[in-house]
């Protein structure tokens, strides 16, 4: 276990008394961990806001803030409470124990705390941070940060609600055409760095891709997190797509590469959001009509010869500041109703 642990481990050490504060400081020290050492855990949860640690070790009994009330207000942090902590106290008794641990606590060590017992308790919770970090970082890069803060807050579980968004759709013009013309490491590089374009226009104005299929891709906003003029963020990021692929194609056509176009659709109204699957295999999506209406609008772009529509509701939240060409009521595939559909110019 100890070949797990980090060379130079950054521990915060809370402890009221000044002797048991050097004595315990040089025993972690001695193991080649850095330790800043508070005496209150009113300081310790200001330090632990500025920096972050790889551990706590945190005493019960100090005066103001003690030990407990500190393991409640790291529960309730969402940014804090993934700290590792470990309780070191003179405190007797197995119900004090059970309840460090039920406030989140990883272990629980008796003063005067024994030094073999302390580097093995370490070393087993720097194992567990690993494990967490690990799978938070594949929870990242599989389900995006958005989703991961979610299940990280809310917890995992299938079902939806009700959350007003707006949805885009995009994919590239001719992309069946041009796989046939490209072999298939070239294909795979050119939607890389299209995708890592079409992800900073899309993450820089709060949205959140949802899904990729091939050469297209759904993004939410508004969901997980409520964002705040989601329709304007939507269209702002739609048009800096289009600038950035139009780039993106003049650099591969100067290369001898192909031209690169895009169509992008937005609607916006309620969606239903949540987890869909089964509890072994789940993913973080949107349905419902505004979803539907988004797709059959990224479509039309083909036939209108125009590269964002909205619709009506989309329409309703923006400003002057946008520039729109009313293209009527249209007939969207799949749709009973006409909807009413703008270019954004």
């Amino acid at each position: 276990m100890a070949e797990c642990i980090p060379p130079s481990a950054q521990v915060l050490l809370v402890e009221d008394n000044r002797v048991n504060r050097l004595l315990l400081s040089r025993q972690v020290e001695q193991l080649g961990h850095v330790v800043q050492a508070v005496e209150d855990g009113l300081k310790a949860l200001a330090v632990l806001r500025e920096r972050r640690f790889d551990l706590m070790l945190l005493d019960i009994e100090m005066p103001g803030l003690n030990g407990f009330q500190v393991l409640e207000q790291l529960t309730a942090d969402p940014e804090l409470r993934e700290m590792p902590v470990i309780v070191t106290s003179g405190l007797d008794g197995l119900v004090n124990v059970v309840r460090c641990i039920e406030l989140g606590a990883e272990d629980y060590l008796h003063k005067p705390v024994n030094p073999v017992l302390l580097r093995a308790r370490i070393a087993a919770s720097f194992e567990k941070k690993r494990l967490r970090d690990q799978q938070r970082e594949l929870m990242r890069r599989f389900a995006t940060s958005a989703v991961a803060q979610d299940v990280q807050r809310s917890g995992f579980m299938l079902g939806g609600r009700l959350v007003p968004a707006s949805v885009l759709f995009c994919d590239i013009r001719g992309f069946t055409t041009l796989t046939e013309a490209l072999p298939p490491e070239e294909v795979i590089e050119l939607l890389n760095t299209y995708y890592t374009l079409m992800f900073d226009a899309i993450g820089a104005q709060g949205g959140v891709v949802n899904q990729i299929i091939g050469d297209g891709l759904m993004a939410i906003f508004g969901a997980p997190q409520p964002l705040e003029g989601h329709a304007k963020c939507a269209v702002r990021a739609a048009l800096e797509m289009v600038e950035m692929a139009a780039e993106f194609s003049r650099e591969q056509q100067a290369a001898g590469g192909p031209e690169i176009r895009i169509g992008v659709g937005i609607a916006s109204g309620d969606v239903v959001a949540g987890y869909t699957g089964t509890q072994e295999r789940a993913t973080y999506t949107c349905v419902g009509d505004t979803v539907n209406r988004a797709a059959r609008l990224e479509v039309c772009t083909k036939e209108a010869q125009r590269a964002v529509l909205i619709d009506g509701a989309t329409r309703e939240q923006l400003d002057a500041g946008f520039e729109l060409e009313s293209l009527g009521a249209q007939q969207l595939k799949g749709k009973t109703q006409a909807v009413e559909v703008f270019a954004v110019l």
